[in-house]
């Protein structure tokens, strides 16, 4: 049953991330390939925060069924780990992450994680989604 309910097709994803992949709303993008999508947040909680997610639509790492699904993390890990050296962050350090499901306050239902990064993630720029940081409190420029 959940795979039913957590697997669209690209066409029928209703998430704002599927409408993003259609081309139907704008996005900031630095990487894509057949797999995979990723584009700076609307929302940064960091100087750098780019959130990568895949094409097909999986709601989050619990709807995972296959190993198919396992490798195509596998695949966005290793995009947040080149991405982070792209964007001159892999030096000073990085943070991903994921959201699963409501307590976890996963705010759009398709598997995505957060790559952060360009400040002190423990104390300039905070991940607690309760309260979004400003550019200016997060340190971006």
């Amino acid at each position: 049953m959940i795979e039913k309910l957590s697997r669209h097709s690209v066409e029928d994803n209703p998430t704002i991330f599927g409408r993003i992949i259609r081309g139907e709303e704008p996005a900031k993008i630095v990487f894509e390939d057949q797999d995979i999508l990723a584009f700076e947040s609307i929302k940064p909680l960091a100087p750098v925060h780019v959130l990568i997610i895949p094409r097909r639509h999986l709601t989050s790492l619990a709807s995972m069924a296959s190993a198919e699904d396992a490798a195509l993390i596998g695949k966005m890990m290793l995009v947040a780990s080149r991405l982070a050296e792209t964007l001159g962050i892999a030096e000073t350090g990085y943070r991903i992450s994921t959201n699963a499901g409501r307590d976890a306050r996963q705010e759009v239902p398709h598997l995505h994680f957060h790559l952060l990064g360009g400040a002190d993630l423990g104390r300039s720029c905070q991940t607690d989604q309760t309260r979004r940081l400003d550019k200016e409190e997060a340190g971006c420029q």
